[in-house]
């Protein structure tokens, strides 16, 4: 779907100011709406509908999603147009995906409406909100240090971002109250060796705060990288990775197949 509107420096689309600008009732800002392939974590290669939002409370400086987050565009979108545009395609597994789609309470509203019609949902998350509604998967992905826009890696150039990232970036009580409700998987980008002493600690606080059981086989490690160029780059390093730590590697297949392409 086209993008009709844009927020400027919006630190959450819908809870900055902008909501004048929404229509009354239940409604989303999505910035697009179309049928694919699932590219990432367990599910990939799944024909899938993906309903992104736009908004979001972090700002990772690779994001592959920069219209959802550092420059958010949209257009609003009753939920029944949303569920009318979704029924339009033969897939019955939705991604609800962003930006972070659960800083919109319309998105539970989403997700209740599709449970009701029988869709199979994912909802990917960064894992700092946990919702009350019904998913079938939590596809978490909780940020790591080598998320935080520094002023080098700052898209903007100004480093404005950094602070406030980094101490948002992990929330331990959200990420035990998912794992803890619903089948999930922690999916964590990587592009280091010295990235996944921290997905070890995290896993390892994750399953010391909760009595969920999260198993490494629901630990999976995903190549940073938003272009086949630059995914050539990580994907071979962080499949050893995977191998020498006993962790799931989960393909960028939506990358691998159309490259940075909108609607993929």
């Amino acid at each position: 779907m086209p993008v009709t509107d844009r927020i400027d420096d919006a630190d959450v689309v819908g809870d900055s100011g902008d909501d004048a600008t929404a229509p009354e009732g239940d409604a989303l800002p999505v910035n697009e709406l179309f049928e694919s392939l699932q590219g990432e974590g367990t599910l990939a290669g799944t024909p899938s509908v993906f309903v992104r939002t736009s908004g979001c409370n972090l700002r990772c400086w690779y994001c592959d999603s920069y219209h959802t987050s550092w420059e958010p565009t949209h257009a609003w979108m009753a939920l029944e147009d949303v569920l009318a545009e979704v029924e339009s395609f033969d897939a019955n597994h939705v991604v609800l995906t962003g930006g972070e789609p659960l800083v919109h309470d319309a998105s539970e509203r989403l997700l209740e409406r599709l449970a009701d019609r029988g869709y199979h949902t994912t909802v990917e998350t960064n894992g700092t909100i946990a919702p009350d509604a019904p998913m079938d998967l939590a596809s978490i992905s909780p940020k790591l240090a080598n998320s935080v826009p520094t002023a080098k890696r700052d898209p903007k150039g100004d480093g404005e971002w950094a602070e406030r990232h980094d101490d948002r970036r992990v929330d331990l009580d959200a990420l035990c109250a998912l794992v803890e409700s619903y089948d999930s998987q922690l999916k964590f980008v990587v592009s280091e060796a010295e990235d996944v002493a921290e997905v070890n600690a995290l896993v390892e606080r994750v399953r010391d705060a909760t009595t969920a059981t999260v198993s490494d086989a629901d630990v999976l490690l995903m190549p940073e990288g938003a272009t086949r160029d630059r995914l050539a780059e990580t994907r071979e390093r962080v499949a050893d990775l995977a191998l020498e730590h006993g962790y799931r590697y989960t393909p960028r297949l939506h990358v691998d197949l159309w490259n940075d392409a909108p609607e993929t």
